[in-house]
């Protein structure tokens, strides 16, 4: 059966650290996790067909990658499908970036063309769903990893083609979990068993963020100043502005009673009055919230999916109010994740 979209991906499921030994004995590769699109790219099947570029959700946005659908015409054999992320340099600043490759996977048609000299793409593939138009689903992991190794070395596959790294050493998966995620685009580690087939739709693997502890402000929160339910996080920049960077998960019934003892209502001038602040990270769905004196610090949880800006992308979690700092201790806006100074 030839594959043709939409195919859904195959998924995988949070963890807080590396599954145990009982699942590594069944044998487990590791792979880098990107901070990219999950996308599916098909070649034609035969003469005259078109290369497509699909989304997590289903989506065609071929139109929007056009320099990688030229890629792809001129190096990829016909009926191929991969599996990987997409991610973009930003030749400006010498790094990946996602600001970037959400400003490319917006634009269509002609004006997506005009970004390519500036925000170049990448594909990097982890996974063969199809060869020479033959599907190859149902094959073991393991096998089908070694079927796209064999066909990025047999057509010696360059830029915009890229292989997801990969290793069976715990120890080196380790390393990659805490040094490789210093690095811009790389967030932590996938763990993906050598012997699974690809499942579409199902989360059959383990996904593990590289976390860190680090302070903010709460300028914010929903709820009431006796019952908060989530905080509104921020840090000042360098003109001593007060910036929104994330929003906590929901607190814990203890956590809420200890926030709430040390919460008062804003005064006059409050640096966010009149801001909405989004449910979620790209989301048009706002928040109600109820601005507080900016004057206490939250120690959170965090992981490496942040903004250029220094906006996190994911709920961050609370851990602890510092009343042993003040404001000015906290990182400055865009800082990352700043270890805690204990």
């Amino acid at each position: 059966m030839t594959l043709r979209p939409p195919v859904e991906p195959m998924l995988a499921q949070a963890a807080e650290a590396v599954p145990g030994p009982a699942a590594l004995r069944a044998g487990v590769a590791y792979e880098q996790k990107l901070d990219g699109h999950r996308a599916l790219l098909f070649t034609a099947a035969g003469p005259g067909g078109a290369v497509l570029v699909q989304t997590r959700r289903g989506a065609l946005v071929q139109d929007r990658w056009p320099d990688l659908v030229a890629a792809a015409e001129a190096q990829l054999p016909p009926g191929l499908v991969l599996d990987g992320e997409l991610v973009v340099w930003n030749t400006d600043e010498g790094r990946l970036s996602f600001e970037a490759l959400q400003r490319r996977a917006a634009t269509r048609a002609r004006a997506a063309a005009a970004l390519v000299a500036r925000w170049p793409a990448y594909f990097v593939a982890f996974d063969l769903l199809q060869q020479d138009g033959q599907e190859l689903l149902a094959r073991p992991y393991a096998e089908r990893r070694t079927l796209l190794e064999n066909r990025f070395s047999d057509h010696a596959l360059t830029a915009p083609w890229t292989f997801c790294p990969q290793t069976t050493d715990l120890a080196k998966a380790r390393e990659w979990l805490e040094s490789w995620t210093d690095v811009s685009g790389v967030e932590g580690i996938l763990v993906k068993p050598l012997n699974s087939r690809y499942l579409p739709g199902y989360r059959g693997w383990t996904k593990i963020r590289r976390r860190d502890t680090t302070e903010t402000i709460v300028g914010a929160i929903t709820g009431t100043l006796t019952r908060p339910q989530l905080l509104v996080l921020g840090r000042h920049d360098t003109d001593g502005r007060l910036r929104a960077v994330g929003r906590t998960v929901p607190l814990r019934p203890d956590a809420a009673r200890q926030v709430a003892e040390h919460l008062t209502a804003a005064t006059p001038g409050h640096p966010w009055t009149g801001a909405k602040f989004s449910a979620t990270w790209g989301s048009r769905d706002v928040l109600d919230t109820t601005l507080v004196h900016p004057n206490l610090v939250a120690e959170v949880n965090a992981d490496r999916a942040i903004d250029h800006g220094g906006v996190y992308r994911h709920p961050l979690r609370f851990q602890r109010l510092r009343l042993d700092e003040t404001t000015q201790d906290v990182p400055r806006f865009g800082a990352g994740p700043s270890a805690a100074a204990g």
